[in-house]
């Protein structure tokens, strides 16, 4: 599985990844920092990534139809400080490893995971 690290999230999160044997890059990592979400979406569509973000535009499936991405990952975090979303990656991972985001909207919470297909 592919990802895309956008901006909002700790740099730490791609080479995580990595290590746990996914590839991942991330938008300031491709000089994309600061672009539009369109851009972004455009970029992680022709490469079929999956975007993981903080950004909850990403979670408007009328902007942004996940049947048309390779996933969407949106976390929401209630404490937005590095180690708070390093922890939820570490969580998240395991799920990554058994179920795909393929066509799918991720709300990843603290306590939780919403699963929204299409």
């Amino acid at each position: 599985m592919k990802f895309k690290i956008d901006q909002n999230l700790p740099a730490e999160y791609a080479v995580l990844l990595r290590e746990g044997g996914f590839e991942a890059n991330s938008v300031d990592e491709e000089r994309l920092g600061g672009a539009d979400d369109g851009v972004i979406s455009e970029r992680v569509r022709a490469e079929r990534r999956v975007v993981l973000s903080l950004d909850l535009g990403f979670a408007d499936i009328r902007a942004y139809p996940p049947q048309e991405h390779s996933g969407i990952v949106v976390l929401r975090a209630k404490g937005q400080d590095k180690i708070n979303l390093i922890s939820m990656l570490r969580r998240l991972m395991p799920m990554l490893r058994e179920r795909s985001p393929e066509g799918e909207l991720w709300i990843v919470e603290s306590d939780r995971v919403r699963f929204r297909e299409y």
